[in-house]
């Protein structure tokens, strides 16, 4: 892909994009930082048992659209941190959530957030991050830590996450 100039856009049609795959997930890459100031857009497969962790990041801002399937998801800060997110609380009476199709999560920087797909069928969302760029490369790192399928390693992912300004709050899961 090249950068764009004031003069021309970007459209990329159904199927477009590159696409990153292994066992633990599918992500094409819409729209990256070459194209965009503001953010990378990304439409993400996550298959059955796949369990982001809650985690945070103090730049970034992401939005979450679900487009077929379900995934469980939250986007607050919980009274007590636990090891299992889907038991969390807000301090509002916030709970997590079955996100269905048409369902929009909007995070901003410092909130906790996690997703999973308890499901027996593939979910898939469009992802957009801001500042674009970051998770571009995180994606690509991860998904190379994830490929050998199993149990990741979290050494591993610990150290990736810290790079990327991600504060891991329970662990990433697939079972695959």
């Amino acid at each position: 892909m090249t950068e764009l100039t004031r003069a021309e856009g970007l459209i990329v049609p159904p199927g477009g994009g590159t696409v990153i795959h292994t066992a633990a997930q599918q992500v094409t890459y819409k729209v990256t930082g070459e194209h965009s100031r503001v953010s990378s857009t990304f439409e993400v497969v996550v298959p059955p048992g796949f369990d982001v962790g809650a985690h945070r990041h103090t730049r970034s801002e992401e939005l979450f659209h679900i487009l077929d399937g379900e995934l469980d998801v939250l986007a607050f800060e919980p009274r007590v941190l636990s090891e299992d997110w889907r038991h969390w609380e807000s301090m509002s009476g916030l709970r997590a959530v079955r996100a269905t199709p048409g369902t929009v999560v909007v995070v901003p920087p410092g909130c906790p957030h996690a997703f999973a797909n308890r499901t027996g069928r593939d979910a898939t969302m469009f992802f957009q991050s801001s500042p674009p760029s970051d998770h571009e490369r995180y994606f690509e790192e991860l998904l190379d830590i994830l490929k050998e399928g199993g149990t990741p390693d979290p050494v591993a992912i610990a150290e990736l996450r810290v790079r990327y300004d991600i504060e891991q709050l329970t662990p990433l899961r697939h079972d695959a």
